[in-house]
């Protein structure tokens, strides 16, 4: 789909596309009323904006439609994104199942992490330093990596740089 494409869907329709972008209901109901946008670089600027200004509540919305790091995905986005967790060793596997339940008992949501291009060692590595962080500052920290993987499927989205 084209940024055109996208200011001409119904704003029900729009925001159920960007929706697959960010899972909080919210953000995408803002983001479809917002448009038309200029460019590629305004609708970045607007999603980034419109995350920050959301609530808690908002983003663990949009956290709760992530799958758990090295767990199989429906989402075809989400499977991508994890590609380096596909196939780990089973000791990784079950390092990895063992932290994803410890770090939701400590922080009440999925671990979330731009896992894109990252083997499962290092996510694993990640998972681990960050059980470390108090559980206002690691919100912050996971809103940081949705804000990011949030750009990554606007440019899904969009097809930036082929079609736009």
């Amino acid at each position: 789909m084209t940024l055109a494409e996208l200011h001409a869907m119904a704003p029900t329709d729009a925001a159920s596309e960007l929706w697959r972008c960010c899972s909080s209901a919210r953000w995408a109901a803002t983001m479809s009323a917002l448009r038309p946008f200029r460019n590629e670089a305004e609708l970045f600027q607007a999603a980034e904006s419109v995350w920050w200004e959301l609530s808690s509540p908002d983003w663990m919305e949009a956290f709760s439609h992530h799958p758990r790091i090295g767990e199989r995905s429906k989402d075809a986005w989400a499977s991508q994104e994890q590609s380096g967790a596909k196939d780990p060793s089973q000791r990784i596997k079950d390092e990895l199942a063992k932290w994803n339940a410890e770090y939701e008992r400590r922080f009440g949501f999925v671990f979330l992490i731009c896992a894109t291009g990252k083997p499962a060692g290092e996510m694993l590595a990640q998972m681990e330093r960050r059980m470390h962080n108090e559980p206002a500052a690691e919100l912050k920290v996971a809103a940081r990596e949705q804000a990011k993987i949030t750009r990554l499927r606007l440019t899904k989205l969009l097809e930036l740089g082929t079609r736009n």
